[in-house]
């Protein structure tokens, strides 16, 4: 069996009968420093968010409500991956076009990030990412 294109992160969770607190640490659960947040909410259904790569970029994306998938493609394959727990974060690294689709009503898509906005470490084209990948 290959091995999978991005790598699934469980994330610590304290239970307590008042309410479950997850924590992430920059670093640790995260596996690089984190210096951006954002997160995806109110996406209509039909919806498609992301549509690129990242030259150097690492992201960790979490549904921290709600559901959605992932179309991941590293240039030669392709897989697809649902998240739909808190507490459970995908890991994508550089070089991986990205698709975010198939929302649930409510889907809060949180996005841990490498580095500050930079729109030089985007591809946002399929045909160039193709073509950077395979050379």
């Amino acid at each position: 069996m290959p091995e999978a294109l991005a790598k699934f992160i469980d994330l610590p969770v304290i239970e307590d009968p008042r309410g479950n607190l997850c924590v992430i640490e920059s670093g640790q659960h995260a596996p690089f420093e984190v210096k951006r947040v954002y997160y995806l909410y109110d996406v209509p259904s039909q919806s498609t968010r992301a549509g690129h790569a990242h030259l150097a970029l690492h992201q960790l994306l979490i549904a921290v409500s709600g559901s959605f998938d992932v179309s991941l493609h590293d240039g030669s394959r392709a897989e697809r991956v649902t998240l739909n727990r808190p507490n459970r974060g995908l890991h994508v690294g550089p070089m991986m076009w990205r698709d975010i689709d198939n929302f649930s009503s409510g889907a809060v898509c949180l996005v841990l990030a490498s580095a500050h906005y930079d729109e030089a470490d985007y591809i946002r084209e399929f045909d160039r990412f193709l073509a950077a990948a395979r050379g």
